[in-house]
């Protein structure tokens, strides 16, 4: 399910990574609304997360690009991975982000992925805990994406040579 866009001007390109249909009912029947999770990076290190609502697909998912594009986050990569392995949580849901070797690729699920390939991940490996809901699954991710640190990085905030 995972459609992808580029947007020219930037170079990012948005991932749809689920499309939800919520009913209200009311005395005349049941009114549909959708709601659209929209994945936005531009393979270099930067990954925004969108979530939008509309009475129709196209304007949800056009809605959840543009808050993913707005709400996007720079992440501490080393080359074609992650610098550390990492656990990230959100809700019932859990995620374990472990460094690979290069040639390993993104061994990760189908909701995951958009996410590791959009920030410029080539190779990792994922283990996610607890509940497999998309949203929360994907807001995991995020959350343990942003808690990434360099080496440099955490030698400059202590003020101290890692040997």
């Amino acid at each position: 399910m995972a459609e992808r866009n580029f947007d020219e001007d930037r170079g990012l390109e948005s991932s749809t990574v689920g499309v939800f249909r919520s009913a209200k009912v009311v005395k005349g029947g049941k009114n549909f609304s959708f709601e659209a999770l929209v994945a936005a990076g531009d393979r270099n290190g930067n990954l925004g997360l969108g979530y939008a609502k509309a009475k129709e697909v196209p304007a949800a998912v056009e809605k959840a690009t543009k808050d993913a594009r707005k709400r996007m986050v720079q992440i501490s990569l080393n080359g074609g991975t992650i610098p550390h392995e990492v656990l990230g949580r959100f809700g019932a849901s859990r995620i374990k982000l472990v460094p690979a070797r290069p040639g390993t690729g993104v061994k990760a699920g189908r909701f995951v992925r958009p996410l590791l390939e959009l920030v410029g991940i080539r190779d990792v490996l994922t283990k996610a805990y607890g509940s497999t809901n998309k949203k929360n699954l994907c807001r995991a991710t995020l959350a343990a994406l942003e808690s990434l640190r360099t080496k440099e990085v955490i030698e400059q905030n202590r003020g101290v040579t890692i040997g």
